[in-house]
């Protein structure tokens, strides 16, 4: 699986609600209600204060709320709207859902209890829809008073005075001089695409030995050879055929892409919950492969293509076949179609599951139609056979090993330590060895053939497996294992290292400056991401190396910012952007946010030498393995430095 797939790059975030938020004063002294006037864009709308049972468990969005902070003397009645919800059936969940869309308002009652006046802040949480997608759940923040200004600010500090400590202060010269935004050049990199594009080929490729398709290569072939009177109409037909498949997953992958939007695709690369449920999915599929259960669509899905083929004619027709054979094969292609979805779904931008289906189309459709062009290499082909259910243990194999990639992504995240480095390479040992064990035929499952002997193709899977899995050994003693650095966790996760440990990083990024400072030295700024494959990528085959190394060592003050660490801030910071306020809760929304506001991109990895003022030295650097062009990067950045 290629390593650019989860290259993290956040996404705007799309917002279609336009919020505003007033006290009206009540006609009793002490009394007024909270006023949020919502304007949605038309086609959008927003869900109502009150969902059906069952929750997200079920897959239930949850309802729009709004949340008003604790406050001494302060008493807040319950939520209302000044308008009905439109209540819609949604087919997918079978439930009636409400609507809140075009302008109304929501309202709480207020009411001071022995005070004269309190601070009303809080946050209205909610997620804008439309008829082909959603966004992330969405916050707007609102710091109102009720009654006496004066009073309220002694007895009720706002959220924004609570985080004072937090916040970038403007009294502090140096710190608000480190964050003042700077000009860098930021041009995007189409490298990413063209491997999303190949790893999807590859998987087409892979998805063509298997038992549901490979034995339909000669036999839709041959018919469309025989269903033409000339060699060249039958030509023509296959290639239809095999861009009727291509058209198919085209689709299929356009419209996944509208469902999920590019607003999900972040919490898709970093949240738990989705990489634990891509972890279970992947364990799902291994177990399928292994033979313990056949994924299989509806049958009167197959039988009504199957029919409609056969009563169309032409084109039309072709089309219906293909189909078919998509629906048929779907016991086979599905687990190849989520484990890409997966990857390409943590490539944080709408190109990754397009490309990805797209590629996947091509290299499944292609071989249709090279045996169109020459059909005589149908008799060079191999029989089916027990080879064809190998295949499909060996993927159950891959899946398994690769899920670990996602449960690991979850751990970092986190900061669970549930799957820590060596824990990770033991997996990974274990599940490499006994993929050679069943290569050599002393692993059986339940639906293996008897195997009186073992092919020499079998035997050489087997030793590259045995010798994958001896390679991984020293890992567990803290050797850099840089083949895998893009899957495996970071070393500083290893808890017993004989290979000496990694030069010291910053965390905090006010902290690191004020060290570069205190040192003399510039700064190495590395915006980097537990879920970010590339970021691992570059620490292995490139920070790891003697020069790099020894160049950062002694020249320069590194810091590592984790955009992505669900660490909660002792304080949230309450900051300014887009014309709106906006609340950061953990330490990866603050560096995130400082990403963003200060060099106006959110890619990762992104790497950019400054000076003592936080100016840059060069222009940044993003993921490129090329370790001479970076170390004459890292030496151009200590000559500037010595010359200012």
């Amino acid at each position: 699986m290629l390593s650019v797939f989860a290259a993290l790059s956040f996404a705007a975030v799309e917002r279609h609600v336009q919020w505003q938020a007033r006290i009206e004063q009540g006609a009793a002294s002490g009394t007024g209600t909270l006023v949020l006037t919502a304007e949605v864009e038309s086609g959008w709308h927003i869900y109502g204060l009150e969902m059906p049972e069952g929750g997200q468990e079920a897959g239930i969005p949850d309802p729009t709320e709004v949340t008003v902070d604790d406050a001494a003397g302060l008493v807040v009645g319950p939520l209302t709207a000044s308008v009905s919800p439109d209540v819609h059936f949604d087919s997918f969940m079978n439930l009636e859902l409400p609507w809140l869309s075009g302008r109304f308002e929501l309202r709480r009652e207020l009411r001071l209890d022995g005070v004269e006046g309190a601070r009303v802040a809080g946050n209205v949480r909610y997620m804008a829809c439309n008829n082909n997608s959603c966004t992330p759940p969405d916050r707007f923040y609102f710091d109102l008073v009720l009654g006496d200004s004066a009073a309220a600010a002694v007895i009720t500090p706002s959220v924004a005075d609570n985080a004072a400590q937090t916040t970038v202060s403007a009294a502090d010269s140096r710190t608000a001089q480190w964050w003042a935004p700077v000009e860098v050049s930021t041009g995007p990199t189409t490298q990413s695409y063209w491997a999303i594009l190949l790893f999807g080929f590859l998987g087409g490729l892979v998805a063509l030995m298997t038992p549901c398709i490979w034995p339909m290569i000669p036999m839709t072939v041959s018919f469309f050879l025989k269903r033409s009177k000339s060699r060249g109409r039958a030509i023509g037909d296959a290639i239809t055929y095999a861009g009727s498949i291509l058209v198919i997953f085209l689709v299929l992958g356009i419209v996944l892409t509208l469902i999920f939007g590019p607003g999900k695709l972040n919490e898709i690369a970093t949240g738990a919950v989705f990489n634990l449920i891509f972890f279970a999915m992947l364990v799902f599929f291994a177990i399928s492969f292994f033979g313990a259960f056949e994924i299989t669509l509806p049958s009167k899905w197959t039988n009504a293509a199957d029919a409609r083929a056969g009563s169309a004619g032409g084109v039309l027709g072709i089309f219906f076949m293909a189909f078919t054979l998509v629906l048929v094969s779907f016991s086979c292609t599905g687990p190849i179609i989520g484990t890409l979805l997966v990857e390409a779904f943590s490539q944080s931008n709408l190109m990754g599951p397009l490309l990805g289906m797209g590629g996947f189309a091509l290299g499944l459709a292609l071989p249709f139609g090279l045996f169109a062009f020459f059909p005589s290499m149908l008799k060079e082909l191999p029989r089916s056979g027990s080879w064809l259910n190998t295949v499909k243990v060996v993927l159950g194999f891959i899946e398994l090993i690769l899920s670990l990639k996602f449960l690991s992504v979850a751990d970092l995240a986190y900061g669970w330590h549930i799957l820590d480095r060596e824990v990770f390479l033991s997996l990974w040992i274990v599940l490499f060895a006994l993929l050679g064990v069943y290569l050599l035929g002393k692993l059986r499952f339940s639906h293996d053939g008897p195997s009186e002997h073992t092919s020499v193709g079998r035997f050489f899977m087997a030793l590259i497996s045995f010798a994958f899995a001896v390679y991984l050994v020293p890992g567990l003693w803290g050797a850099p294992l840089k083949a895998i650095s893009a899957f495996a966790p970071p070393l500083y996760t290893q808890d017993f290292n004989l290979y000496g440990g990694e030069f010291t990083k910053y965390d905090d990024y006010d902290r690191g400056m004020a060290a570069a400072a205190a040192e003399g030295k510039p700064v190495l700024l590395d915006f980097s991401g537990y879920a970010c494959v590339n970021c691992r990528k570059m620490e292995g085959a490139v920070f790891d190396t003697p020069t790099v190394r020894a160049i950062i060592e002694q020249d320069y003050v590194m810091i590592e910012l984790m955009v992505d660490d669900k660490t909660e801030l002792p304080e949230p910071m309450v900051v300014e952007e887009e014309g709106r306020t906006v609340r950061l809760t953990t330490v990866g929304d603050k560096w995130s946010y400082l990403q963003r506001h200060k060099f106006s991109t959110n890619q990762q990895p992104f790497y950019i030498l400054l000076d003592n003022e936080g100016q840059p030295l060069s222009q940044p650097r993003a993921h490129d393995e090329n370790v001479g062009a970076f170390v004459a990067w890292l030496e151009n950045g200590v000559e500037a430095y010595s010359n200012k």
